[in-house]
């Protein structure tokens, strides 16, 4: 990558125009930088992935973030007469 090509700056309506060619000099060369006042940079998905933080499934937040030592009720409407295994007797 030379040096003025690391440095410039696509005006929006030069990206506009050239779409494919600023996605494969960010593939290529590196992040695009468009706009002049509003400053906005393209990269390829591969590289945002690499900053974000690693994705956290939802049984792992449960796990992390639930408080301990409560007694949580869930709320649920019984709209039958149907046994509730393991249920103590006196809560039927």
């Amino acid at each position: 990558m030379s040096a003025d090509a690391s440095d410039r700056i696509w005006t929006v309506a030069e990206a506009k125009a050239k779409l494919s060619e600023v996605l494969r000099l960010a593939e290529e060369e590196g992040p695009q930088r468009i706009g002049l006042r509003r400053r906005f940079v393209v990269v390829p998905e591969r590289v945002w992935r690499e900053k974000l933080p690693p994705e956290m499934h939802m049984g792992r937040w449960l796990v992390e973030n639930v408080p301990r030592g409560l007694n949580w009720e869930i709320p649920r409407e019984r709209r039958s007469n149907r046994a509730i295994p393991y249920a103590d007797e006196d809560e039927r």
